[in-house]
């Protein structure tokens, strides 16, 4: 089982899929709230209870597709048939979530906008989660799949780069006036992100011995991962981690815009982020084989809060120049964040197998996926409602100074305790390389 080298050619199909699911993320992520309160004009207060509506149903659609792809039988595999018919829904129900409608009430935007992310969460599990469930499943050596990882977080964090700049770049700024190309942005970008995963589905292929084991039973399958530590542990190091990068992208263009009068600059700055983030990821494969995954994501997430932090408080009158190195520098934690959390989740399947005789790829990951939505269901809803609270006004030349107060700490202090948590599961986690391979030597052994 160890030893088991990818193709580049594998690793780039299959991380070419993950571009789509970063930029509609991160366009979420970094724009909708900023959309909701400066375009369409409804209050923090109503833009957190539409989030908050419209992703509570990502509780419960995660598990079923999850375990619905690990039950699935099909002449292209358990997992490819999902990437194959939902790639073009996933597409169009992006698109919903950038119009703005001809309504009049705040209830009314609401209502409208709960649906859509209602259906664009459904449309986008359909896809990213038997997606992700094929990372364990191409290889089960401890480096490769470091090395998968790498390959498809260089698209995550091109596409994030994308998302970051791009829009912005085609619509202007953020006010009523520009709906119209919100929308076009949100059409185009939805084709942009629905079309790669055609090239996974043609690129890749899943081991047919695992088609062949016997399908599992849906409450097995939650035991099975309620009865895994490592995967415990992994999910905690994953929640706590992506949770701390919601907050942050969320409030990056407003700290730009409010704190430090640099939102014509920021398409720069966040471009450094991510082009630095691209450079770093060979960084972080190296540094996981030179000690291990949790090792390096200790080190990575120590950096990044402290950089954010710095951040957080730097002087607005602060040269344009020194923005820009700690924009790079936060780059480096960013590249850490993508590759490791990531990389450590597979390991615990293995485990599984060992302990159960079965694999539960799909119903693992829909089960991290599905507590890191509800952090973030109840995290960025609650970032509007400190922005609510403490006297935010859409689309004004300037800000409440207790509302740029808010900013600043959901830019760093915030974001930095999440990943103190994360670090904390990280130092728990029981899974290191030595420990990993006694699994799959014992798994070759009953082979």
């Amino acid at each position: 089982m160890t030893g088991e080298k990818l193709s580049k050619k594998v690793k780039t199909l299959y991380g070419a899929g993950d571009f789509g699911f970063s930029l509609t993320g991160t366009m979420i992520g970094v724009l909708h709230l900023f959309f909701l309160l400066d375009v369409v004009g409804i209050s923090p207060k109503y833009a957190a209870l539409a989030i908050f509506i419209g992703k509570s149903w990502d509780w419960i659609n995660d598990p079923l597709i999850g375990h619905l792809s690990d039950k699935t039988r099909s002449r292209w595999g358990r997992r490819r048939p999902f990437l194959l018919f939902g790639f073009l829904p996933y597409a169009l129900a992006f698109a919903l979530l950038w119009w703005k409608p001809p309504l009049s009430t705040d209830i009314q935007f609401v209502i409208y906008y709960a649906i859509a992310y209602f259906i664009y969460d459904a449309a986008a599990t359909f896809v990213y989660m038997p997606y992700f469930a094929l990372t364990p499943e191409l290889t089960q050596d401890y480096d490769e799949r470091t090395s998968l990882t790498s390959y498809r977080m260089f698209f995550s964090i091109l596409a994030g780069l994308v998302a970051f700049t791009v829009p912005l770049m085609v619509i202007g700024t953020m006010q009523p006036e520009n709906a119209g190309k919100v929308l076009w942005v949100g059409i185009v970008a939805g084709l942009a992100a629905g079309l790669p995963l055609l090239l996974t589905f043609f690129g890749v292929r899943e081991k047919p011995e695992y088609q062949e084991q016997e399908t599992p039973k849906l409450f097995e399958s939650i035991k099975a991962a309620i009865r895994n530590k490592p995967f415990l542990f992994a999910m905690g190091i994953f929640l706590f981690t992506w949770a701390s990068i919601e907050i942050v992208q969320n409030m990056l263009l407003l700290f730009l815009k409010y704190r430090m009068d640099l939102e014509g600059q920021s398409d720069i700055i966040l471009g450094t982020v991510f082009v630095v983030a691209m450079l770093f990821l060979p960084f972080w494969d190296w540094v996981s084989k030179k000690l291990d995954k949790r090792k390096a994501y200790i080190w990575g997430m120590v950096f990044l809060s402290i950089v954010l932090i710095i951040l957080a408080y730097v002087n607005p009158d602060t040269g344009f120049v020194y923005i820009l190195i700690l924009a790079g520098l936060a780059g480096i934690g960013v590249s850490a964040v993508h590759v490791l959390p990531w990389s450590m989740i597979p390991d615990a399947i293995e485990w599984d197998q060992l302990q159960t005789g079965e694999r539960h790829e799909g119903m693992f990951y829909s089960i991290v996926t599905l507590f890191k939505k509800v952090a973030n269901s109840i995290a960025v809803p609650t970032t509007a409602l400190i922005l609510e609270a403490t006297g935010y006004i859409g689309n004004v030349a300037q800000q409440e100074p207790s509302a740029v107060k808010a900013i600043m700490m959901m830019t760093g202090p915030l974001p930095a305790m999440f990943m103190l948590v994360g670090i904390v599961f990280a130092i728990l986690y029981p899974l290191n390389r030595k420990k990993y391979q006694e699994i799959t030597e014992q798994l070759s052994a009953k082979e």
